[in-house]
Parts: C-alpha cells; sequence; structure tokens
C-alpha cells in the first residue's frame, strides 16, 4: 500500500509539472528565440537567446531599470536608502512581468576571510531580495548567490576599488 501511495504522489506530481509547463499561450515560439516581437505597435518582453530578457523598459538607458548595481558601506549588508526609488522599480516590474526573473549577486571586497565575504556577500543579496519581495516581487521570481570576493569589479587594492566591489547586481534571467 505504501509503495502505491508513493507511486500516485509521483504521477500526481508529474502531471501537475506538465500542465504548469505551458506558456500560457500569449508568446509564440519564434517570438521566443529570435527576441522581441511587435502586436499592435508595441514591443512586449522577450526572452533572448542567452535566457535574459530584452524589452523596452529594461533596454532603455533612460529607464530607472537600466541601473542594476546597488553599493553597500564598508562592513555592512543594509541598502542605502539612495536606493529606495531604483528597487521599487525593480520589484514594480517584477510584480507586473510574472515570467520575469532576477538574480541578485552579491559581492564584497577584498578584506576579510574568505568565509566571512562569502557569508556578508549573501547577506546583501538577501537584504535586496527582502525590499523587492516587500515591494510586490513574488519569493520564486528572485534568486540569490552571494560570490564574496571572488568577482570584483575593480582590481585595485585601495578605497575606490573596494567602495565598487561592495555591491549587489541584479541579472535578470528565465
Amino acid at each position: 500500500m505504501n509503495r502505491t501511495l508513493k507511486l500516485l504522489l509521483v504521477a500526481l506530481f508529474a502531471a501537475v509539472m506538465a500542465g504548469c509547463s505551458g506558456t500560457g499561450g500569449t508568446k509564440s515560439d519564434s517570438s521566443a528565440s529570435t527576441g522581441s516581437s511587435s502586436t499592435g505597435g508595441a514591443e512586449t518582453n522577450a526572452l533572448i537567446d542567452n535566457g535574459s530578457f530584452r524589452g523596452s523598459e529594461l533596454d532603455d538607458p533612460n529607464s530607472m531599470l537600466a541601473t542594476r548595481v546597488l553599493y553597500f558601506d564598508f562592513d555592512k549588508s543594509n541598502v542605502r536608502s539612495e536606493f529606495n526609488d531604483l528597487l521599487a522599480a525593480h520589484a514594480k516590474y517584477l510584480a507586473a512581468n510574472a515570467n520575469a526573473s532576477i538574480v541578485l549577486e552579491g559581492h564584497a571586497d577584498e578584506r576579510g576571510s574568505r568565509e566571512y565575504n562569502v557569508a556578508l556577500s549573501e547577506k546583501r543579496a538577501i537584504a535586496v531580495q527582502q525590499i523587492l519581495t516587500v515591494q510586490g516581487a513574488r519569493n520564486s521570481q528572485v534568486d540569490v548567490v552571494g560570490y564574496g570576493e571572488e568577482r570584483p569589479a575593480a582590481s585595485g587594492h585601495d578605497e575606490s576599488a573596494w567602495r565598487v566591489n561592495r555591491r549587489v547586481e541584479m541579472v535578470y534571467a528565465r
């Protein structure tokens, strides 16, 4: 009986997952592979070959969504108030685009142990994640990774380099 129940649950799970994997009929397969499509003169968000989203809002350099890096103070994981409007714009975009997802890549400068910097960079990314989800993004849309000092934006060993290495990068992906 226990084995039959397990098989039944596996079959039910597979059926549910198969039902959820559809595109909802809102995008054609050709628009997903070629970039953007045009419907009624409006550009829609679409996937490009590397799985990133491309759309008027994300591509527009004048849009607040074009800014995808937040900087942090030394040894801190709290988000500065100067980034509140930026995060509100990204949360609004994610809330309005259910198929969009974002990876928050946390980083740290080279000071501190490797383990400490990985933990700190993850805390920074989680702080950004919490703000995005409070403001409307779904948890399922936001992934977090902490790289520590492993991927510096600047290679120097002074405050000007450290300042740009203490960051969270927001990367839109599918």
